[in-house]
């Protein structure tokens, strides 16, 4: 069971370095190093740790890269860096499309326009998704069908991404015949 013909499910191209910028930035969320396409002088690398390093962080490897525990961690420390940021700056986002998207909305929020960040999803499919009846995000979805942890609604996931939110749509699948509830499909390992 799935949401045929959604037209806000974004898309992803493989990223490749803009040449018309002057600044380079990869953030990635443990997707590993820089693409090839990407990795020339001057770019820097920030990525989020894997969570299987619990208790040790590798160290950087090569110039301009940084590692981070968290991905709340990595925002906070972007939002400062793109606060003072000069035109030119090119930002290349690698990792799972809730990811993507929270960087794609720190960067907007400090100026950068959409020509300037270049995405590629990576790495799990598992969808975060919110319930449109109490708001809540539920994440790691891997079903078409999900209990919601806020308000206990069984949710079909919708194709429907909000960008704004980083979050696909969860909608209440039994609200005409409660208790109808068809078995959930894995569908995004």
């Amino acid at each position: 069971m799935t949401d045929q013909g959604i037209k806000s499910r974004p898309i992803y191209a493989t990223l490749r370095r803009d040449s018309s910028g002057r600044r380079h930035l990869y953030v990635s969320a443990g997707s590993g190093p820089p693409p090839d396409a990407l990795a020339q002088d001057g770019l820097e690398s920030w990525t989020v740790a894997p969570t299987t390093c619990e208790g040790t962080l590798p160290r950087p490897e090569g110039v301009g890269e940084r590692r981070f525990r968290s991905t709340r961690y990595l925002m906070e420390t972007l939002g400062r860096r793109l606060a003072g940021e000069r035109m030119g700056l090119r930002l290349y986002v690698e990792g799972p499309e809730d990811f993507l998207w929270d960087v794609y909305g720190v960067a907007q929020a400090h100026g950068l326009g959409r020509q300037e960040i270049f995405l590629k999803q990576s790495g799990t499919l598992a969808r975060r998704v919110q319930c449109v009846h109490c708001k809540t995000f539920n994440e790691g979805v891997t079903t078409t069908i999900v209990r919601c942890a806020g308000c206990g609604a069984n949710l079909f996931v919708r194709d429907h991404f909000s960008r704004r939110l980083s979050a696909f749509q969860g909608v209440k699948i039994d609200a005409e015949q409660p208790g109808d509830v068809p078995q959930a499909e894995r569908a995004y390992p």
